[in-house]
Parts: structure tokens; sequence; C-alpha cells
């Protein structure tokens, strides 16, 4: 019975002991088997993405489906937009001459305000009923012309004319045309000069900034040949409008000369660099002063007024005429026929300005007859001096006359 017992314990002790070690190992196992385990949610949402596909709400469907015509629509405004600004900027381009086309990129330094007055100075006057062009050579070595020459060097602010022009062909401000082997200006995009080759044809030292339209060409003050710049041609246009009653001058173009002098050879060769609108200088040189006078040394013209006003004096080389022949082709080559020839359309043009204005007549017959009358009066007062007789005079007697009494009155 004993044995029974003992036996029986043993048992109930072995029982007891891997109950609780199955239970410590399940114990152990349970946590790794929660972090293994996904969430339920983060399984679901994957499995109905790639099961089914999105569908949008019936509002969203048709606004889908509006959607196609709305570009189409932006797309026909836009074509009509363009169409609209295209045949404006033609009309524009048909109403204003070449040589007042400037882009508008190449003002953007300019004010409104100059920009306005710009457009008024370039109009051509409306009713024009005489016309005469020709063209001009101003010699700056000339007392009248020296403004345009000197300062040779800038000195701060203030520059010559032919700094200015290619400080702003340098700056790529203005636009300048080919100069033609006849001396002509055509103010086409075919006739567009390059900057750069200039430079390179007359050795002149250079940099370049940027590229393409806003390309910039640095040259310090010392390499630009101002100095031998002494000479300009222009063309000039007298005119009479009809509207105003007004006979004016215009410069319409202007062509900066190089005259350079081989010391080696002693030859002096004079190169017309290119022609340049006037229009696109006017709202620069408006702004650049200049000295006229050595007396006042006060700067109150600008190199515009100079030319506006008519201050300069050149030759005149040539006249615009049918065979398009200059003075030289006409007359040839002696000094005084070509002096001849200058001096006749100056007359010319003094005479045409006389006839414009005539005096009345009525002025010189009022005071042709009062002055008739006055000479008439005046001589019949010196006949009918002449004939009065003279009265005579009293003879003094050779007696003395008789004392005389004085008769008062007596109380």
């Amino acid at each position: 019975m004993k044995s029974l017992h003992i036996t029986g314990l043993i048992l109930a002790l072995w029982v007891c002991s891997s109950t609780i070690f199955s239970q410590n190992q399940n114990a152990q196992q349970q946590p790794q088997q929660q972090q293994q385990r996904p969430q339920p949610q983060q399984l679901q949402r994957p499995q109905q993405q790639q099961s089914l596909p999105q569908q949008p709400p019936p509002q969203q469907q048709q606004q889908q489906q509006q959607q196609p015509s709305q570009p189409q629509q932006q797309q026909q405004s836009q074509q009509q937009q363009s169409q609209s600004q295209q045949s404006q900027s033609q009309q524009r381009r048909t109403r204003q001459r070449p040589s007042e086309i400037v882009p508008a990129d190449k003002t953007t330094d300019l004010s409104e305000r100059a920009k306005i007055k710009n457009e008024e100075a370039s109009k051509a006057p409306a009713h024009v009923v005489w016309l005469r062009e020709m063209y001009r050579n101003i010699d700056l070595n000339k007392d009248n012309n020296a403004a345009l020459y000197y300062p040779v060097q800038p000195i701060g602010d203030r520059m010559n004319l032919f700094t200015t022009i290619f400080k702003l062909l340098a700056d790529n401000k203005i636009v300048a045309y080919n100069y033609l082997f006849d001396g002509r200006e055509v103010f086409t995009d075919e006739q567009k000069l390059n900057f750069e080759n200039v430079l390179k044809n007359y050795g002149i030292i250079y940099k370049t900034e940027g590229s393409g339209d806003n390309i910039r060409y640095l040259v310090e003050n010392a390499d630009i040949p101002s100095n031998e710049v002494t000479m300009y041609q222009i063309k000039e246009g007298w005119y009479f409008d009809a509207a105003t009653g007004t006979y004016k001058t215009q410069v319409t173009a202007i062509c900066p000369m190089l005259v350079r002098q081989d010391y080696s050879v002693g030859d002096i060769t004079t190169n017309a660099l290119c022609w340049i609108p006037y229009e696109n200088l006017r709202p620069y040189l408006s702004r650049a002063m200049i000295m006229t006078s050595d007396y006042n040394n006060v700067m109150t013209y600008s190199i515009d007024d100079f030319f506006t006003k008519g201050m300069y004096k050149g030759d005149i080389v040539k006249t615009v005429n049918l065979k398009d022949l200059s003075l030289a082709q006409q007359v040839g080559n002696d000094p005084e026929l070509l002096k001849l020839a200058q001096d006749s359309i100056e007359n010319q043009l003094k005479a045409f300005r006389k006839q414009l204005w005539v005096q009345q007549d009525s002025t010189q017959v009022v005071t042709g007859k009062s002055s008739k009358k006055e000479s008439s009066k005046t001589v019949s007062v010196k006949k009918e001096k002449e004939e009065k007789p003279k009265a005579a005079k009293p003879e003094k007697s050779s007696t003395p006359s008789a004392p005389t009494k004085s008769v008062r009155r007596t109380r």
C-alpha cells in the first residue's frame, strides 16, 4: 500500500511540473506572434486598391466629360487674341515709317513721357505741299560745328556726339544700318548692321557680356575713336506744311564719318560707318547737353536742339533727284563749279521762302501817296515865300527927334 501511495504522488508531481512548463512556453510565444501578426485594416486596404479601381462619383464624371471642351475653347480664344494683336501691329507698322519702328526692348530705359514726346516729334507733317531733301557734310573742324566734337574724351556726364552714339550701339539700345555704295539709306531688316563687325574691321578693342539679344560690348573710353570722327553726313528735308503754314527743316538720318590718316604714306581715308535714323536718337540726344558759346559756358542747349534749330553749317553734297546723281556727278569735281551749284540751291530755298509771304501792296501805295502830298506842300510853301515882297524898312532921319513929354495924372 505504501508503495502505491508513493507512485501516485510521483505521478501527480510529474503532471503538475509538465503543465507548468507548457504554460511558461505558451506565455513566451504569444508576444512574438503579436509582433509579427499585421493589423487587419492594413491588410484589407491594399487588397481593395489592387482588386477594385476607385470610381469617381457621378458629379466628378460629368465634370471630367466637360473638361475636354474647355481647353478647346481656351485655344480658340488665344488664337483669336493673337490674330487681333497681329492685325493691330500690322496696322501700326503701315502707319509708321521704317525709321520710326523701334523694338520695344530697346527703349526700356526711357520714361513714358519721353516715349510719347518722341512719337509726336517723329510724326511726319500731315499736309506737306512742298518738300526738298538733300544731303550735307558737316565738318567738325569749323567753329560753328565744334560743339559736336568737344569734349573728345568724356568728362563726367559730358560727352560728344559720337561717344553718345557709340555707347548706345554698344549697349544694343539703337539699331544702325549699312551705308550703301551710292550713299543711300535703307532702313530694313536686311540692311541691319552687325556692330561686332565694325569693331573688328577698325581694330577697336572690346569685350562681350551676355548673349543673343542681350549682348553688350564693353569698350574703354580711351579706345573709342571719337577723335577720328571729324565729319558727319546728314539727310535733311525742307518742307512747307499747308495745315500749319510753317516752313521748316527736319533731320531724318545721320551718318558718322571716320577720318583716318596713314602716316606712313600720308593718305587720308574717309570711311562712312553706318546710317542711323534720327528718330531713334532723338530721345537720347535731347538729354545730352553741350556748350555752344565761348562767352556763355552754361550748357543750355542739347544736341537735339542743335539740329532742330539749324545751328549747324554744312556743304550740300547731293539733292534727291530723278537720276539719283550727286552734285559732283552733275557738275564735276571743279571746286568753283561745286560752290556755284551749292550757292544756287541755297538761293532757291531762300527765294521759295520769300514767295510764301508777300507784303500787301496797299501799305506801299498809302505810304507813296502821303509822301507825294508832303513833298507838294513843301514846294508850294517855298514858292509863296519867294513871291511875297519884302516889307520896306523905315529910313532913319538925320534930324534929332523932338523930346517926348510924359503925361501923368495929377491929383
